[in-house]
This record gives structure tokens, sequence and C-alpha cells, in this order.
């Protein structure tokens, strides 16, 4: 590769990664918009679904799992214990640590929120995108996911 095709390559990643960072935020805001008032944030939401999906674990390993401060994700924890959406329990492995599960009312929680989400998505698909769009929308997951695993 020339410089110039380096520079065109690069230019084209950076079109494509604009694009893309600004399309998967508005759906992201849009779908966070149809959840009632006082229901719990996406970071929360990111947390019951990681220790329903991975089992218990602990606020440190939360925090780096999630990449967010120790302090934030010890605020993030106690809104969802008061809710009783996740509890905490020793580790029967190392008893000074502390352990944090999913309950069933956070499983519940999940359950619906993902629900109200695929729902309005499959709404808008069905109404709006001829059945080639709906396939090739389909065909380009599997790049966002590898995406996703890569950042």
């Amino acid at each position: 590769m020339d410089g110039v095709e380096e520079s065109e390559a690069a230019d084209d990643a950076a079109r494509t990664g604009t694009a893309v960072r600004l399309a998967v935020a508005r759906i992201a805001r849009r779908l966070r918009q149809t959840h009632a008032v006082g229901d719990v944030t996406l970071s929360e939401v990111s947390v019951l679904a990681r220790l329903s999906r991975d089992g218990a674990d602990s606020p440190g390993s939360l925090a780096e799992l999630e990449r967010v401060r120790p302090q934030a994700m010890a605020s993030t924890l106690a809104a969802l214990e008061e809710r009783g959406l996740v509890s905490r329990r020793q580790d029967p492995a190392d008893r000074r640590r502390a352990v944090m599960t999913v309950t069933d009312a956070g499983r519940s929680v999940l359950r619906e929120r993902r629900s109200e989400s695929v729902q309005r998505l499959t709404e808008v698909l069905d109404e709006e995108f001829t059945p080639a769009e709906r396939r090739r929308l389909l065909a380009v997951v599997p790049l966002l996911e590898r995406l996703a695993e890569r950042l």
C-alpha cells in the first residue's frame, strides 16, 4: 500500500468508526427512553446481565470487568442491593471477600427490560424494514459483535 492508499484506508476506518458509534449510541439512547422512569440504569442492567450470565462475582472484579472505578461499582451495587436485585454474601473460598449474586427479582427485571427492548426493535423492524433490509442488518451483527469484543 502506498501513502495515498494508507491515508484513504485510515479515512475510511475513521468514517466507519464515527458512523457506527453514532448509530449504536442513537439506538441505545432510544431504547433507554422507552423504559419507565425510575427503571434501572444502563450500568445497573449491565451488572445484572453479567451476574446473570457469568454467576457470582466480587465487587472489585465487577468493576474491572465493567471498566469502572471501584467506587462507581460500589454505588451501582448498593442501589441494586437496596432494591433487592442483587444480594451480597461471603465468598466461601475466601471469607474476607464478598461476592454479589443476582436475585430472582433481578432476573425478572432483566427479562422484562430485554423483552421491552426486543419488542420495540421487532415492531420497528417489522413495520419499517423490508425482509431484504432485515437480512442485511442481520448479516452485519457478527461484525458488530467482533467489534465489541475487540474494544
